[in-house]
């Protein structure tokens, strides 16, 4: 009877410390996509690298995180290649303040190349979309960031998965890269970028990897137009 009778106390106890967390409200939920391809060295990887942690570093963009109705947001990195290559390196990270932004940036710099293989862009934009599932938080926005240096060569046509993301009030942003193919603005502009205020930013080279992906995080947070003039380029030499 005794056993029986602590079964039943216990209970509730249990049931109480399975609940879940209570979930913040946050601007944007932002997946970072990038590419690692084979057609990415690793010096040029390691540009793509560095480039996101020294965003999130900068003063500039912090501010404007702080400016948005919740002053924060949840941002996740996820390396792409091949069709079955497609890895989380930096889970959900919630970022509000100068602490959180720096422990984003460090884990960035922690983690490893995950692979490279073909120029999977499909599959990367439905992977990117899955993470949203297991988002801890609430966001007013859900926006995918995908960057690379090639058309797709493999997997799904990214304008279908685009169009069936948008439907789903997911927005794609494009970063192309045009040492390689100096046409890929066009392609993405075509096949990949879509959703309500979605936009495309171009740079030559890796070079201007790490000052391109700032510009596109100030205007993705703040939810800037492509034509608002503090978006100061389009193209970034």
């Amino acid at each position: 009877m005794f056993f029986r009778a602590s079964l039943i106390i216990s209970l509730p106890l249990v049931l109480m410390t399975a609940q879940p967390a209570r979930a913040e409200a946050v601007d944007m939920a932002l997946v970072l996509a990038v590419d690692v391809s084979e057609s990415v060295d690793g010096d040029e990887y390691q540009l793509q690298h560095e480039g996101i942690a020294r965003a999130f570093e900068s003063p500039d963009v912090l501010e404007v995180i702080k400016g948005g109705a919740h002053a924060a947001i949840d941002v996740l990195v996820l390396e792409w290649s091949d069709r079955d290559k497609q890895a989380v390196t930096v889970d959900w990270t919630l970022i509000r303040d100068e602490a959180s932004a720096q422990r984003f940036a460090e884990r960035v710099r922690a983690s490893k190349r995950s692979s490279n293989g073909l120029t999977a862009i499909g599959d990367a934009m439905l992977a990117s979309a899955e993470a949203f599932q297991r988002l801890p938080d609430q966001a007013a926005r859900r926006v995918i960031d995908i960057s690379g240096d090639g058309m797709a060569n493999v997997g799904p046509r990214p304008s279908e998965v685009r169009d069936s993301l948008v439907g789903q009030g997911i927005v794609i942003n494009g970063l192309a890269i045009l040492a390689s193919e100096p046409w890929l603005d066009t392609y993405y502009n075509n096949d990949v970028v879509g959703g309500t205020g979605a936009f495309l930013l171009q740079v030559q080279d890796f070079q201007s990897f790490a000052t391109a992906v700032k510009q596109k995080l100030l205007a993705e947070i703040a939810a800037w137009s492509p034509a608002d003039n503090r978006l100061k380029a389009a193209q970034i030499q």
